[in-house]
């Protein structure tokens, strides 16, 4: 009895034994198993990088929605980096708009410190609507937007014109045809009373350059309309069409004539006469009735001669000089 129960022990503790051996078999991972679970790891974590969101970086634009109200201060929760400030010279800046600011209301900004000593960011609403205002010039400009506004400012080089809040120059030059100050002797003073007489009246124009970094909002009058419709009138003309025209006015550079209405073309001062050119308001003023010669057309340009509808003199000269031959002169200039 007593060995039967020995030898029935004996065989309860093999079987432990070998179970507790395959179990310790079964949970130790082999090499190629531990390889892909250390795999595993760094691709769960390299995913938990690649998609956790950037932190917003100085001078980005952010928004958020405002959690609370201080004295001077807005707090703005940006979720999930933790809440934005806006206080001091920046409140104070944008202490207009932010009086009309509730708690629950969605707000942009700009970062201008991604921690100060109490850990929050700090924001700027001002500068945010100002890089708003010219992402939207950039816009406007790219998409040629006709925008009505009103003439603040002249002064002798042409208009200042309000945008937003921005200031912009209207070039002279980029006026239309019936707003160009036509003076009959260049005389600067007067140029500047033509110009002011469209203080206060709204222009159809177009923003031609918007470049925050130096501040320059440049627009025009000529716009794509204008454009499309003077490109329509130019194409009727070709190169050595012999026109009747009025002079309208007379600048350094050359004449501007009326081929019809609405149409002027330039003659450049080198295409006035043969000879050297170096007044041209001594040759020609306003009202005066010219023959000209189309010498180029392109786009919305047409450009005339007058000189070329007379003799070339150097076309006789040839004939009356012969090379060697000693002549007498006068000097008309010297530089």
């Amino acid at each position: 009895m007593l060995e039967t129960a020995t030898a029935a022990a004996k065989n309860a503790v093999s079987s432990v034994t070998s179970l507790v051996s395959d179990n310790k078999h079964d949970d130790t991972p082999t090499a190629p198993a531990a390889e892909n679970a250390e795999a595993n790891k760094g691709g769960v974590m390299h995913t938990y990088l690649n998609e956790s969101p950037t932190p917003p970086q100085e001078g980005e634009i952010v928004e958020g929605v405002v959690s609370a109200i201080g004295r001077a201060r807005v707090y703005i929760d940006l979720h999930p980096f933790g809440s934005g400030l806006i206080y001091g010279r920046e409140f104070m800046n944008a202490r207009d708009i932010l009086r009309k600011v509730s708690v629950g209301d969605s707000i942009a900004a700009k970062v201008v410190d991604t921690g100060n000593v109490d850990g929050y960011i700090e924001l700027s609403l001002k500068e945010a609507r100002q890089a708003l205002i010219w992402s939207e010039a950039e816009e406007a400009q790219k998409h040629q937007t006709v925008l009505s506004l009103a003439v603040k400012e002249a002064n002798k080089g042409g208009l200042i014109i309000e945008w937003q809040g921005i200031s912009g120059f209207l070039p002279a030059s980029q006026l239309a045809a019936e707003h160009y100050p036509r003076v009959a002797d260049g005389n600067k003073e007067e140029i500047l009373s033509e110009l002011q007489k469209l203080v206060g009246e709204f222009l159809s124009v177009i923003i031609i350059t918007a470049d925050q970094k130096e501040g320059k909002l440049i627009f025009s009058e000529k716009g794509p309309q204008e454009k499309e419709e003077k490109e329509e009138k130019v194409s009727k003309y070709s190169v050595g069409d012999v026109l009747d025209g009025e002079v309208t006015g007379a600048v350094d550079f050359g004449v501007f004539v009326k081929i019809e209405d609405s149409l002027e073309g330039l003659v450049h001062i080198s295409e006035l006469d043969w000879g050297l050119v170096e007044d041209t308001r001594s040759l020609y003023k306003g009202g005066d009735k010219v023959q000209v010669k189309v010498i180029d057309v392109k786009d919305d340009k047409i450009s005339l001669s007058i000189k070329q509808l007379r003799e070339n003199p150097w076309t006789t000269a040839s004939k009356k000089y012969e090379r060697g031959q000693i002549v007498e002169g006068v000097v008309i200039k010297f530089n």
